[in-house]
């Protein structure tokens, strides 16, 4: 099987690689593809040294596989130019998320929904990821009717500018800003842009994904998505009202069977989940987990995630291997 890593330069790019090497995922020919900049650059996979190539040699390859993190222009423009010679794409930018005509996968939860027809599969956003893996199996429980989330994003999620910005006020030198503000030893309520409805564009995504994964209007879901000084890792304040009344103890039962997710909720050990331990791992840990004692049928969790593995490289390669394995390629 020939594999496209497109946009393989970039931050989640090289975590792909890194999770297609730890997962041995099976292929006969890689081709590692980034924009003209990055054109003949050398990378290495697996002890054997790469060269970068260019999009449009990548698609006169006619891969079988492209796994796209390269931002959504170069989405919209070059996934359906590999859909077009049979390609099948795995998309990790926000451009085909709400596009009815594809799918938005979450492999524990959906995958079994994929076709040989699809040829442009979405990843959804990585805050969205974590909070449906730990919704899912209690909204088949006890029926969601409605969802308040705040999250607490790393830097890691914008890029790499950020993180540099970060590391450098932490080190006292000025540098590029990714942000407006300074976000050592600040929180900015701002991720992603403004819209009109006076949200931001990560807001809405939480709000809105979850819906179509599930395949489920019958809940609602609002959020604050907040941007803090922190590395790596996603964290996330969910209160969840259900139309069923649920039992705490139950619910950790649930979740503790719940495959990739991981239950840390033992406040006598002063145990819960952090995203300083969610580092490099695939699961997402959930902890904090209480009645909400102001509601009936309501509860309060602290989820969290390591962003660029589960919320975005680990969940592509994921899907790449439910379509391997059913022969949907």
């Amino acid at each position: 099987m020939k594999v496209a890593l497109v946009g393989a330069t970039g931050m989640v790019g090289e975590v792909m690689l890194k999770v297609l090497q730890e997962r041995n995922f099976p292929m006969s020919e890689l081709l590692l593809v980034a924009s003209e900049r990055s054109v003949g650059k050398k990378m290495m996979y697996n002890g054997v040294e790469h060269t970068v190539i260019g999009l449009a040699d990548a698609v006169a390859a006619k891969p079988d596989l492209a796994i796209f993190s390269a931002g959504g222009d170069t989405s919209l423009e070059w996934a359906p130019k590999f859909a077009e010679v049979g390609t099948t794409v795995v998309d990790n930018s926000s451009a085909w998320r709400m596009d009815p005509t594809k799918k938005l996968v979450v492999p524990e939860i959906n995958a079994h929904e994929l076709t040989k027809a699809d040829k442009i599969i979405a990843n959804p956003n990585c805050s969205t990821i974590q909070l449906v893996m730990v919704l899912a199996p209690l909204h088949k429980k006890y029926k969601m009717k409605r969802v308040v989330v705040s999250t607490y994003q790393s830097v890691s999620g914008t890029g790499v500018k950020a993180v540099k910005q970060l590391e450098n006020e932490v080190a006292g030198i000025q540098g590029e800003m990714a942000y407006p503000y300074p976000i050592n030893r600040n929180a900015l309520p701002h991720c992603d842009v403004f819209m009109d409805n006076g949200y931001t564009k990560e807001e809405m995504k939480l709000s809105r994904e979850p819906q179509k994964i599930f395949n489920d209007s019958t809940f609602s879901l609002t959020a604050t998505a907040v941007r803090i000084p922190t590395a790596g890792g996603h964290s996330e304040s969910v209160n969840v009202e259900f139309y069923n009344d649920v039992d705490v103890s139950e619910v950790r039962q649930i979740l503790n069977n719940t495959s990739g997710v991981v239950v840390q909720d033992n406040p006598d050990t002063n145990t819960y989940p952090m995203p300083v331990y969610a580092h490099n791992k695939d699961e997402v840990f959930v902890g904090r987990i209480r009645r909400d004692e102001s509601q009936a049928n309501t509860l309060n969790m602290w989820i969290v995630a390591d962003n660029l593995r589960k919320g975005a490289a680990t969940n592509a390669v994921q899907i790449a291997e439910y379509l391997t394995n059913n022969k949907l390629l």
